[in-house]
């Protein structure tokens, strides 16, 4: 008999049951991959876990070494790369990568341009900049914060609504930590490639902050993976 906790199954309370600290990306990819598969909620067409977060600690180790995944540094380097540009365009990413992800071409606009560059949108109010004069001028700042998704600019998402909703930064012992929270995120494509372009950006601040790097903490209101991976 499932047991019950405030009137919701206690298998879909994912903070009871899973680990929620990791070494590093791969490890915690595979840990997340397991536990949609058994605990997983029918949702949508996907397996999905709700209100999932986690640590890692090691960011920097950011390459998913799972076989089956075929998880590709070359493209997560090239869209890394492409956030950097600031340019919305696939084109963009096509001419960095060699080609374009049939995945980007669905999510463009009839400019080809996206609203899932991050890059493009930490750049809008120079946020970075932002972010790096807060934590220079008071290292306890909670204001450290970019903002990616926005509800208000809901009329620009027909096509392609960001995931993630904003990330903060934050400095403990000297060292530069970071939050990521994401409404959606398919723990096959997206985390793989998020992971990857997030910790990119943790190393870049801590570089022009000088600081050591720190934890990296990833939450997902729905976390989940199609069926057509199952």
């Amino acid at each position: 008999m499932l047991k019950y906790i405030y009137g919701l199954r206690s298998m879909n309370i994912i903070n009871i049951i899973m680990k929620n600290t990791f070494h590093n990306a791969d490890e915690a990819y595979e840990a997340l991959l397991d536990e949609v598969i058994i605990n997983g909620v029918d949702f949508d067409n996907t397996k999905a876990l709700f209100n999932c977060g986690f640590y890692i600690l090691n960011p920097q180790d950011n390459h998913i070494k799972n076989e089956q995944r075929n998880w590709s540094l070359k493209y997560a380097e090239a869209e890394w790369q492409w956030y950097l540009s600031g340019d919305p365009n696939i084109k963009k990413l096509g001419e960095l990568y060699g080609k374009i992800p049939p995945i980007w071409e669905r999510m463009a606009d009839s400019n080809g341009n996206v609203n899932s560059n991050y890059g493009y949108q930490w750049k809008r109010k120079a946020q970075i900049d932002y972010v790096c004069a807060k934590l220079k001028t008071n290292p306890k700042t909670r204001h450290a914060a970019i903002s990616i998704y926005d509800a208000k600019e809901y009329d620009k998402y027909k096509k392609d609504t960001p995931c993630t909703y904003a990330v903060q930064f934050t400095i403990i012992d000297k060292q530069l930590c970071m939050s990521v929270y994401m409404r959606s995120n398919d723990i096959w494509y997206g985390f793989c490639n998020d992971q990857y372009q997030f910790s990119s950006l943790q190393k870049m601040i801590a570089y022009r902050l000088n600081l050591d790097i720190g934890w990296y903490y990833h939450h997902a209101h729905n976390m989940h993976l199609y069926n057509d991976k199952l």
